[in-house]
């Protein structure tokens, strides 16, 4: 990416004022009730086919990371462009909401950098969670319709805010101001991420210098003198020190003395500042994706953020399979982590299906339709993971997408389709098999309905269908192997 678009992402809300005295509260930290244990990040990868999702990484000590879900995206956008970028991990004060809030953005479409900033899209992509492994449809939020000219909504975060009761959104818009077109940070207030106040400038560096990536992290016991800490992309990585969210900030310097910036300083130029507290004790790092030269995120710790002389540079740390771009780190709890490596922790085998009667063709998806080819293009299209079955019967199979997690084979109307799980007890039936002895043939299988148990997968004229098997030339078609 060129470096002033580099940074992208996304946050929420649709529009109501909120109009009231901003009333101060005691201030209470946004954290979870029970102490943390390990770390969550969520990001993107890149601009392939599938990498502007949503994608898991876990570590237990803050430094060396873990791909989840096979390193397959967690979570895919299918509003506004269909791709998300940058993406926010928010956990309510209480520790019982969650929230994902991206850049609405897809580079992989075609789409070219002019047009995303200066003709893109102003909403952000907002998940919605309970517990952190079931999330909602995803919904965008036109944060940014309000500033006159906007181009874009990129990069966004949030951060709760006790002196105000209710969540900061900000993010960079694009836009013409006092003559100058380019990148500036605005926010809105929000307590639900569906409603939000109207969009207030929040940062604009001086002269023609653009902003686009900015991150807060607020730290107990106002360690080094101030109770929260930005981080921001804007020519070098500027740090600031503030005792409120909307309040004054106070310039603690930038990193160019680690020979570090975000272009204007030379060096190692870097983007996507991300911050973190490792658990159980006043130790922080600030995470720095190396765009420049693809070497992805880095870390630098300190144990005082006060002054930016307190920075050192890490070698002890490992970023697991996929290249990390801009995204959040959440220290997760116990009880989290449990929740979250259940789902998407354990390691399951990538299998192809392949035809019994035409063993050079392998059952695809292509355009949400299902069938058999030779040659598949892309190969993630042919490939699966063979989970329980999603009707929670013993001994029966769902077949999982690869590159498009969550969506399942699953008949309807007797024919395939891949769809996404609703969670509906009719999808878990149509998309759940008992997997049996080869029609054809009983080294290989077959694959009987759940909620049809008289018809079997089978193809006909190499589209999948579910049908009875009447007759020798059904059962060849009925009958297949999992391969590698």
């Amino acid at each position: 990416m060129r470096r002033a678009f580099r940074r992208l992402g996304t946050t929420l809300m649709a529009a109501v004022l909120l109009c009231t005295s901003w009333a101060v509260t005691t201030a209470q930290p946004a954290a979870a009730l029970d102490p943390t244990v390990g770390y969550l990040m969520a990001h993107f990868t890149g601009e392939s086919a599938t990498g502007e999702q949503i994608y898991l990484a876990h570590s237990t000590d803050g430094l060396r990371w873990t791909d989840l879900n096979n390193g397959s995206p967690v979570l895919l956008s299918t509003v506004g462009t269909r791709g998300v970028r940058d993406p926010a991990l928010v956990r309510s004060p209480a520790g019982d909401r969650y929230w994902i809030v991206a850049t609405d953005l897809r580079i992989a479409s075609g789409t070219s950098w002019s047009d995303a900033a200066n003709r893109g899209s102003t909403s952000l992509v907002v998940w919605e969670s309970t517990d952190l492994v079931n999330w909602s449809a995803p919904r965008l939020l036109n944060v940014a319709a309000g500033i006159s000219g906007a181009g874009n909504a990129w990069a966004p975060e949030a951060i709760w805010n006790a002196a105000t009761n209710d969540y900061v959104v900000y993010w960079a818009t694009n836009s013409l101001r006092d003559g100058v077109t380019k990148h500036r940070i605005w926010y809105v207030r929000t307590s639900d991420f569906r409603t939000f106040t109207a969009p207030q400038l929040y940062i604009n560096r001086g002269s023609g210098q653009g902003i686009i990536d900015t991150q807060i992290i607020e730290v107990p016991n106002s360690t080094g003198g101030y109770r929260y800490y930005r981080a921001s992309a804007d020519g070098h990585i500027t740090i600031e020190g503030s005792n409120s969210v909307l309040g004054s900030w106070t310039t603690l310097g930038n990193l160019s003395h680690m020979g570090i910036s975000n272009g204007t300083g030379g060096g190692n130029v870097v983007e996507g500042p991300m911050w973190a507290q490792f658990n159980g004790r006043n130790e922080w790092a600030l995470w720095l994706d190396q765009y420049a030269t693809g070497r992805g995120y880095m870390p630098i710790t300190s144990t005082n953020l006060g002054s930016v002389q307190n920075f050192r540079t890490r070698t002890d740390y490992a970023m697991g399979g996929s290249r990390k771009r801009h995204g959040s780190i959440l220290n997760i709890t116990a009880a989290e982590q449990s929740r979250v490596l259940g789902k998407w922790g354990s390691t399951l085998p990538v299998n192809r299906i392949q035809s019994y009667n035409f063993q050079d063709r392998y059952v695809r998806h292509a355009n949400y339709d299902v069938r058999i080819d030779p040659n598949v293009s892309p190969a993630q299209d042919a490939q699966f993971r063979v989970r329980p079955g999603l009707a929670g019967a013993s001994g029966t199979v769902s077949f999982e997408s690869v590159n498009y997690p969550g969506y399942y084979l699953r008949h309807y109307g007797f024919d395939f389709q891949l769809a996404s799980n609703d969670g509906s007890g009719t999808f878990a039936g149509d998309a759940t098999f008992r997997q049996v002895a080869g029609l054809a043939n009983s080294s290989w299988a077959s694959f009987q309905s759940y909620n049809y148990p008289d018809r079997y997968i089978r193809h006909y004229s190499y589209v999948l269908r579910l049908d009875t098997i009447p007759d020798a030339t059904a059962r060849n078609d009925a009958t297949f192997r999992l391969t590698s």
